[in-house]
């Protein structure tokens, strides 16, 4: 007589559900862990460091040749003969002006239009007070941005980091 066998191959519905249920929580687990919103602020924020560094050596370039630095506009632009847009041209200093990563923030230039021989740029870091860079850790507007000035809107971002000439503080 022959003996059947009777067992199957594969698995069963319950044990591909459980198998898929923990690797859903692992996969959970891990993007939370990683927090993409925050490090896509880290970058942005990063960038903004990026730029104000690169229009800080070009504005030190400015002043070598000028024995001081541009004036701004009422709008904050940095102006030489014409009032220069962020993104526009700042030749020879920099091909690009540097501008905001996000279309509904700024950076702030400021010089004070008698002497030009200090400078001022703001930008808004998204993560405020959590960067170690900030003006300070309440993530409030640096100490001598001027009175009603912000880093987008109207009140909406303050200017919490900034680079300046040597002389001065953010």
């Amino acid at each position: 007589m022959m003996k059947i066998k009777n067992w199957s191959r594969g698995f069963t519905l319950v044990e591909l559900l459980v198998v898929v249920g923990v690797l859903g929580i692992l996969a959970a687990a891990i993007f939370v862990t990683m927090d993409p919103l925050s490090q896509m602020q880290k970058g942005r924020d990063a960038q903004r460091k990026s730029d104000l560094a690169q229009i800080q050596k070009a504005l030190e370039a400015y002043y070598q040749d000028f024995n001081n630095y541009p004036s701004h506009s009422v709008s904050y632009k940095i102006v030489d003969s014409a009032e220069i847009d962020w993104g526009g041209d700042f030749s020879p200093y920099m091909r690009k002006l540097s501008k905001d990563p996000s279309s509904n923030r700024n950076y702030i230039y400021n010089t004070d239009n008698s002497t030009r021989q200090a400078f001022y740029l703001y930008a808004s870091l998204e993560r405020g007070g959590k960067d170690p860079q900030a003006c300070n850790t309440s993530g409030t507007a640096c100490p001598s941005v001027p009175v009603n000035v912000y880093c987008g809107g109207t009140g909406t971002f303050v200017c919490n980091y900034g680079v300046t000439s040597t002389n001065v503080l953010p």
